[in-house]
């Protein structure tokens, strides 16, 4: 089910939990048997960059959520469809920031193992949270959304569904 209780996109996981777990058992691996190759030097300068980069990202998203007073987070509701901003680049900035994240810290940490399962991230965040997450503005907005969704790439013009 997509629509959670008044208005609420009911997750079938969390989104930090599902961009968080594959980097936390890269790290683990790392840990217990080390990283087959050396990520180099160049991994720190390129890990602060996009650290930087989703800070100014996610604060531009973050504010429009503020600035539209539509729910954010896991229980609030939904009031608004946001399509300035990033939204006009993406259909899911806050996502592309956290997974952005998640390659900086696997820099930062560094862990080839984190970095390797970073596609199981984008697959779980998929799964769930932007496909329910999609359901439910369908059912919300109808016919705008839509038409925002043929508009708007799900992940900065890489992938238009």
């Amino acid at each position: 089910m997509a629509s959670g209780p008044a208005g609420v996109v009911a997750f079938r996981l969390w989104p930090p939990v599902a961009i968080g777990a594959p980097l936390v058992v890269g790290w683990l691996a790392t840990r217990a048997w080390g990283d087959p190759v050396d990520l180099g030097g160049w991994r720190i300068p390129l890990g602060w960059a996009l650290v930087a980069l989703v800070v100014v990202w996610n604060g531009w998203s973050l504010w429009l959520f503020g600035r539209h007073e539509t729910g954010l987070l896991p229980g609030q509701a939904t009031r608004a469809m946001i399509e300035e901003g990033p939204y006009r680049l993406s259909r899911n900035p806050l996502y592309v920031g956290l997974l952005v994240l998640y390659l900086a810290l696997g820099l930062l940490v560094p862990t080839f193992w984190g970095l390797a399962l970073f596609p199981a991230a984008v697959l779980l965040v998929l799964w769930g949270a932007i496909l329910p997450e999609e359901r439910f503005l369908h059912e919300r907005f109808g016919a705008p959304y839509d038409d925002y969704r043929r508009r708007v790439p799900r992940w900065l013009g890489l992938v238009r569904r």
